[in-house]
């Protein structure tokens, strides 16, 4: 692991490996008639943030600037870390649902009436840079951290069960889909703090993330909540920016084995809580590291020309400098897995991995996909 990792920049990683259906006429796009989902209720980190750091007055963990958002309508730098639109945006649009708005963005009071029907139609919590723990970022008031962030949905719950009745209520909730993006940046903060590395050992800190994140969503269960997707760390060595650090370009071993040491631990967390829940809750654990993998290894074979550069930054691999308005910028985005420097991925990949996440191919979903999570 490289020594010069700060965890207030190497907060954007990998989120996404990718298949592209039209390589693969046995894997078909999810594109017939889908469950009714309600709403769409997004926490998570850069991977999945709107814009929610926007509004955070000092944070450097922003989007809003150019190229980003260069393919968004109306070529509008949101927030997003991405060229266009991001997974959580591509999974609303699949369920018919408007993008879920920034929470922060709902703030105020000539926010009622657009606070009022996200509400109801799903709101993004998500912030870059965030952590399943109270990290260093929260400290310096970079990001909001998980546990903030289902403090921020009590207040749209709240908000939703002054429109609802009770019973409306635990109908629109045990349908609506709660989506989970989060680990990388604890994972990082770990190697990034040498007190932390005194205080526990690898082993210890991942199930730690574990049972940290088994705590957020027990608040949510507790809520409402019966629908759960949830994603695991990617292969967060293999991003552009840690490439660019040894001369051959190979991933960072050592950070994608404490990434598969964290899943691991995620994994057995989501089925010791599935038991102490039962039938109250059921979920889909998407594992982004074998997708990641699997992309990474034969990239020609899922339809993409570029898995180890970034379609815009300058330098060696293009990942020198973040994504800047100066930066270099790639002539097609749909070619490349990577956005940034930092792993985000480009709009095309979220959107062909939400389509695997809909599939009836189950190599990289369970115990559900998330066609089945729905359909429950």
């Amino acid at each position: 692991m490289s020594k010069n990792i700060t965890p207030s920049i190497t907060i954007f990683l990998i989120f996404l490996g990718l298949i592209r259906f039209d390589s693969f006429p046995s894997l078909e796009a999810a594109t017939g008639t889908l469950a009714s989902v309600p709403g769409a209720y997004v926490f998570g980190d850069s991977l999945v943030d709107a814009g929610n750091n926007n509004y955070l007055a000092i944070s450097i963990s922003k989007a809003n600037y150019p190229h980003n958002g260069v393919d968004f309508p109306g070529s509008i730098a949101t927030g997003r870390f991405c060229n266009g639109k991001n997974a959580a945006d591509a999974i609303a649009e699949k369920f018919g649902l408007p993008l879920p708005p920034p929470y922060l963005s709902l703030k105020g009071i000539f926010k009622e009436k657009e606070r009022k029907a996200a509400a109801l139609t799903g709101v993004n919590f998500a912030s870059g840079g965030a952590g399943i723990f109270n990290g260093s970022d929260q400290q310096l008031r970079q990001s909001i951290p998980l546990s903030y962030q289902v403090n921020n949905w009590l207040a749209i719950h709240k908000e939703l069960t002054s429109q609802l009745e009770p019973s409306e209520t635990q109908i629109h909730l045990s349908k609506s889909l709660f989506f989970v993006v989060i680990g990388s940046n604890d994972i990082f903060d770990y190697f990034g703090s040498f007190k932390l590395r005194q205080k526990t050992n690898p082993q210890q800190y991942t199930q730690s993330m574990a049972d940290k994140l088994k705590e957020q969503l027990k608040r949510l269960h507790d809520t409402g909540a019966r629908r759960f997707l949830i994603i695991g760390v990617a292969q967060i060595g293999c991003t552009p920016g840690q490439r660019a650090e040894n001369s051959m370009h190979e991933c960072d071993q050592e950070a994608n084995t404490w990434a598969s040491l964290y899943n691991e631990a995620l994994v057995k967390m989501l089925q010791q809580l599935k038991k102490e829940l039962g039938s109250s809750m059921i979920y889909s654990y998407f594992d982004n590291f074998k997708s990641v993998h699997d992309i990474v290894t034969n990239p020609a074979r899922y339809g993409f020309a570029d898995v180890t550069s970034a379609c815009c930054g300058t330098g060696e691999l293009n990942a020198e400098l973040p994504c800047l308005l100066v930066s270099n910028l790639c002539s097609d985005r749909t070619k490349y897995l990577f956005w940034d420097r930092y792993g985000h991925p480009t709009e095309a990949a979220a959107r062909t991995i939400v389509d695997l996440m809909l599939s009836d191919d189950s190599q990289y979903s369970s115990p559900l996909t998330l066609t089945q999570l729905v359909s429950s």
